[in-house]
């Protein structure tokens, strides 16, 4: 790091920051606008310098960057002198001899591009985000409000805005897809049932576990999952209850020509059960089986299927298998 300053013949690209003990390049700036130079000739036992020097130029600089030369020897911020009111340099210890060289450096700031490197004063406050707005150039976007996500404007300055969840509209209608709520914050889409020849890959279906034996009443919400199994040993024959739910009728959530899939797994230890009692929405209907079903399998799990169709208002038909795995 150099710590003289050549006075004949000055490096006019360079100033040197004390704070970072480094020497950066002024870059971009303008000639005897950015830079000033001041040159002073020290009388006996003075320890400060002020006002007009050898030149008439009355010395101005901001506390931090200016740079001190005493006989063209740099000087230390705080520890050879002290800079802080903008107008004076004092503190000069030891003090100064008749026609000791004072000569300052100041510069501004703001033209000083530091390995291209952008100010913190650019920044206005907390969610201010730097963004291009031309070519090798940057603005400002102040933050959204609480919520709001960012997006592609180029309308703005910018080129991005704050947007409300409520606009997002990216799901558009397709061939069997059609957009039952564009304005989210999450858009939703209805499938058509309409719809032939779909290959449908990869889906996950959830399967209601419980520790829990089989007796009395099961209500079998369908909203919960549509395969249930009770992995303890069932208790006694039992009756199935398929509903949608505590509060909703599976009547009410299918139409008329609607079907849909429940299993029921059933565990059994040394004395078969089975559900003997098959109800819809509370109503018992005898579903119809390959081959009548009287009992359970000792020792098994029992797997039976019931797909149930309405065909009319809280009127269905119910097909019944069931499959033994040991």
């Amino acid at each position: 790091m150099p710590t003289t300053f050549n006075t004949d013949t000055p490096k006019p690209a360079y100033v040197y920051d004390s704070t970072e003990d480094t020497w950066f390049p002024l870059a971009g700036v303008a000639p005897a606008s950015s830079v000033d130079r001041y040159y002073f000739l020290a009388t006996s036992g003075a320890t400060s310098i002020s006002g007009s020097d050898e030149n008439a130029n009355t010395l101005a600089y901001t506390a931090g960057l200016e740079n001190v030369f005493l006989n063209g020897v740099l000087l230390a911020r705080d520890d050879d002198y002290t800079a802080t009111n903008g107008t004076s340099i004092t503190g000069f210890s030891p003090a100064l001899s008749t026609n000791d060289v004072v000569e300052i450096i100041t510069f501004n700031a703001s033209n000083i591009e530091k390995t291209n490197a952008i100010l913190t004063t650019t920044i206005n406050a907390k969610g201010d985000l730097i963004a291009g707005t031309a070519d090798n150039t940057a603005g400002i976007l102040s933050t959204g409000t609480n919520g709001q996500y960012l997006k592609v404007d180029t309308s703005t300055a910018t080129g991005l805005t704050w947007g409300d969840p409520g606009d997002l509209t990216a799901v558009s209608a397709g061939t069997g897809i059609t957009v039952t709520s564009g304005t989210g914050p999450i858009p939703s889409v209805a499938i058509s049932t309409s719809q032939s020849d779909l290959i449908i890959k990869g889906f996950q279906e959830d399967v209601n576990v419980v520790a829990s034996a089989a007796t009395g009443t099961v209500n079998f919400d369908l909203a919960t999952a549509s395969v249930w199994y009770y992995t303890s040993n069932a208790g006694a024959n039992h009756t199935l209850n398929f509903r949608y739910s505590s509060s909703t009728s599976l009547n009410s959530i299918l139409a008329t020509g609607d079907a849909i899939t429940a299993v029921w797994l059933n565990t059994n230890g040394g004395t078969a059960y089975y559900p003997n009692v098959i109800q819809i929405d509370g109503t018992t209907v005898t579903p119809k089986v390959p081959a009548a079903i009287s009992s359970g399998n000792a020792s098994a799990i029992d797997a039976y299927s019931f797909t149930i169709i309405k065909t009319a208002s809280a009127t269905f038909t119910v097909l019944e298998t069931q499959t033994k795995f040991e």
